[in-house]
């Protein structure tokens, strides 16, 4: 027997770094000896081996404007959170799910998702920084968090709410 959907509201994913969380102000704000010390691969790309430093994820700081919408539009949305954690870094599993309990609190009880291939979600709504891990093959409207048409969280709740 098939479980039942708990409402008929439209199904909306948002993804974790760079969309709630601040990713990016982690890296500018960590120092050269950590990532040293912590990167598998520190002669690559700075962004591209970060996320191997234990810890990081439930250090991040909530994106401006990110707690209050995702509460906002937890109330008109079916809404979880879509993210993918590095597979070189055991920590990152649970460092997203602390990060969710202290930021988000109840409004996102049980609705943490990790996974790497995010097309295989079904669902109306996607918002998502980049195109990665399957975001570009979504089912639903992909809604790219920090473009011209969807630059901060005012034009993303203010779109999404004209769509509930």
């Amino acid at each position: 027997m098939t479980e039942k959907r708990e409402s008929a509201k439209k199904i909306l994913y948002v993804d974790m770094d760079g969309v709630l969380a601040d990713f990016q102000r982690v890296i500018d704000e960590t120092d050269e000896e950590t990532y040293q010390r912590c990167c598998a691969k520190p002669e690559e790309n700075k962004a591209a081996t970060f996320d191997e430093i234990p810890g990081i994820f439930k250090t991040m700081p909530p994106i401006k404007d990110a707690v209050e919408s995702f509460r906002e539009l937890s109330l008109h949305f079916e809404i979880y959170i879509l993210s993918t954690a590095p597979w070189g870094n055991n920590s990152a599993w649970s460092d997203k799910l602390i990060w969710v309990k202290e930021n988000l609190g109840d409004c996102a009880y049980k609705r943490l998702i990790l996974t790497h291939r995010k097309d295989l979600n079904k669902g109306d709504f996607l918002i998502d920084d980049r195109e990665k891990n399957g975001a570009g093959d979504f089912e639903g409207e992909l809604i790219r968090f920090g473009s011209a048409e969807f630059p901060d969280w005012a034009a993303v709740k203010q779109y999404l709410l004209t769509k509930k």
